[in-house]
C-alpha cells in the first residue's frame, strides 16, 4: 500500500462571460486582491486573474464558488512543476 496522503480535490470549472463577471469553483482560498492582480489558490494550482476595477461578487469557501466582476485580462496558472519541453525534453530523457 502507498504512504502518500491523499486529497480530495474539488473540480475546478471557469466560466467568463463577456470578460466582466468570472465564476470559478474549486477555489481554496483568496491569497491576494486588488481592482487589478487578484491571486486564487486553487485545486489545480495558484491562479492569478489580472483585470481592471476587480471585485469578489461573492466567496463561499466552504463550496470553493468565486464570483468576480470587473474587466477581466489574463487568467494565469502558476505550475508548481515546469516539464522540459522540446530540445531539453529529449535531452534529459
Amino acid at each position: 500500500m502507498n504512504d502518500e496522503k491523499r486529497s480530495i480535490q474539488m473540480p475546478q470549472n471557469i466560466v467568463l462571460n463577456d470578460r466582466k463577471k468570472l465564476s470559478l469553483t474549486g477555489v481554496e482560498e483568496v491569497i491576494g486582491c486588488d481592482e487589478e492582480v487578484m491571486t486564487v489558490k486553487t485545486a489545480m494550482g495558484e491562479l492569478t486573474i489580472t483585470g481592471v476595477r476587480l471585485h469578489i461578487g461573492s466567496f463561499n469557501r466552504g463550496t470553493g464558488e468565486l464570483n468576480v466582476d470587473g474587466r477581466i485580462k489574463e487568467l494565469i496558472y502558476a505550475d508548481a512543476e515546469v516539464q522540459p519541453r522540446g530540445f531539453f525534453k529529449r535531452l534529459f530523457r
